[in-house]
């Protein structure tokens, strides 16, 4: 049976009514092979424009990859007279959903979740809107967070197993999560360790201390990938995640990341803080699947190794 469903999106205008039916998989697939047996009735043509455009989703996700894996007992839907709703937003970018979980690849600038004063606009504000539109009884919750300034992927829980699996066991369920930043100068190391300990002064800046008393345990390892300009490329490991670790290691190390003026950086040639999470891999919170995602290096980063020592 077909549904019919009337949105309001969230600029306030209403969608006409959608067409849906649902079904359930009988056997694994890709997109293009389920959405075929479902529209058994459809030209190969009339599916794949019907792909192109948005209109099939899998358990309630837009998708549009013709390869995109379908299991048997997945929800799949066909909306005949629309697209599906596709998340867009000019500083977030949707990389993963399912049921359970998002990824998204944060914008710097953008807060991970609200403060006192910061209520809309952050990438859990924005991701709610998303989960809500869908169904307004979704939940999105926070599960770790990166700094308003860094860029980078980002995971969030889309139900409370999935948030309370990654809380509990976050440093079982995290199997690598890598950095890049351009740090200022040339760093003659091609690879170490930073381990210190880190504490907070009651004006929140983050310092080392040898003290285990006075701080955390933090350990940062690193890599140089590329030099030039006076600056140089690094990779960035993280063995624990302490606030502001990487901007302050980078500081110890002699070498403060671009633009980070809190931590001894002297210019901001580009304009914003030289750091993007780029690698995360975890164990999912309830499939136990191995999920691996990568970003390319900002190329603003690279380009900052070819300027002339007079363009700062």
């Amino acid at each position: 049976m077909r549904q019919k469903s009337n949105h309001t999106n969230s600029g306030g205008r209403k969608r006409r009514p959608d067409n849906i039916i649902n079904r359930v998989v009988k056997a694994d697939g890709t997109l293009l092979e389920v959405a075929s047996a479902i529209l058994n009735d459809h030209t190969p043509t009339k599916v794949k424009s019907m792909m192109r455009h948005h209109q099939f989703a899998v358990n309630d996700v837009p998708v549009s990859q013709y390869d995109y894996p379908v299991k048997a007992g997945d929800k799949f839907s066909v909306n005949f007279d629309q697209s599906f709703v596709v998340f867009k937003h000019p500083r977030i970018q949707l990389v993963y959903e399912d049921a359970d979980i998002l990824v998204i690849n944060k914008g710097y600038g953008v807060l991970s979740m609200g403060t006192d004063t910061v209520k809309t606009g952050t990438a859990y504000s924005v991701m709610r809107e998303y989960v809500k539109y869908h169904n307004p009884k979704a939940q999105v919750f926070i599960v770790h967070r990166l700094d308003r300034d860094t860029s980078g992927l980002m995971m969030l829980a889309k139900s409370v197993e999935a948030k309370d699996a990654m809380q509990h066991n976050w440093n079982n369920m995290v199997l690598n999560r890598k950095y890049v930043a351009v740090v200022e100068g040339n760093v003659e190391q091609e690879e170490g360790v930073v381990r210190s300990y880190l504490a907070e002064t009651s004006q929140y800046e983050v310092y080392s201390t040898d003290n285990p008393e006075e701080g955390q345990l933090a350990v940062t390892r690193y890599r140089r990938i590329a030099m030039g300009g006076g600056y140089s490329l690094m990779e960035l490991e993280l063995d624990t995640g302490r606030k502001n670790q990487i901007r302050v290691h980078m500081k110890d190390l002699g070498h403060p990341i671009v633009g980070d003026r809190k931590y001894g950086a002297g210019s901001s040639p580009i304009h914003r803080l030289a750091l993007h999470a780029q690698t995360l891999r975890f164990v999912h919170p309830i499939t136990r699947k191995d999920m691996n995602f990568t970003t390319p290096v900002p190329a603003r980063f690279r380009s900052l190794l070819s300027r002339r020592d007079d363009e700062d």
